[in-house]
Parts: C-alpha cells; sequence; structure tokens
C-alpha cells in the first residue's frame, strides 16, 4: 500500500553537503502518528541509526551526526529530509529510510548510496 522512495545520494567530497529524501506514496492503512528514521549500513558492519522524526516534530540523532546533520519533514508532501553537511569518509554508506505509525506499519525503502571522499 505504501512505497519509500529515497533519492539525494551521490558522491562528494569531504566536507561537502548532501540532502537525502524520502517520499512516501501510496495509501495508508493508519493516517497519522508518523515514525521516521534514518539508518546507514556500510560495507562489512551493521546497519546504524542515523536520524528520527515523527509527525510532531520530535528529533533525535546518532551521537555521531549530531551537529552535522538535519533531519526535517514536509508532512503535506509525506516527505522527510536528511540534510548532511560537513562530510567525512565515515559518513559513506548505503542510506536507508524507514516509516512506522501507531497501526503497526513499518516500511523500508531500497536506499540511496552516499560516497565521501578525502
Amino acid at each position: 500500500q505504501v512505497q519509500l522512495v529515497e533519492s539525494g545520494g551521490g558522491s562528494v567530497q569531504a566536507g561537502g553537503s548532501l540532502r537525502l529524501s524520502c517520499a512516501a506514496s501510496g495509501h495508508t492503512y493508519c493516517r497519522y502518528d508518523m515514525y521516521w528514521y534514518w539508518y546507514r549500513q556500510a560495507p562489512g558492519e551493521e546497519r546504524e541509526f542515523v536520524s528520527f522524526i515523527d509527525s510532531d516534530g520530535n528529533t533525535a540523532y546518532a551521537e555521531s551526526v549530531k551537529g552535522r546533520f538535519t533531519v526535517s519533514q514536509d508532512n503535506a508532501k509525506n516527505t522527510v529530509y536528511l540534510q548532511m553537511n560537513s562530510l567525512r569518509p565515515e559518513d559513506t554508506a548505503m542510506y536507508y529510510c524507514r516509516v512506522s505509525d501507531s497501526c503497526g506499519m513499518d516500511l523500508w525503502g531500497k536506499g540511496t548510496l552516499v560516497t565521501i571522499s578525502s
């Protein structure tokens, strides 16, 4: 019923910026109380939490990205963004969007690749 599509990944030099987008399309069984997450996974590593935002605008960040990344949302567009500044080579990973709601929905996007060169 719902699909998540991430976009905005690419290759940039250390110190640069990228803005990732995660757009949800299709009918949702539960209309409200949506919770959005960003995760990332580097080759050979486990997937790790990056950031969170809910429909009320509450946010959370992993310590490794706090102060550099900013998560935001456009509820009218059912879209969440991750602004990534001061990027470092260790930020290189596949970035995944996840959305859940109070009715039990839990969906993952297919990911967008971010590569940071030094």
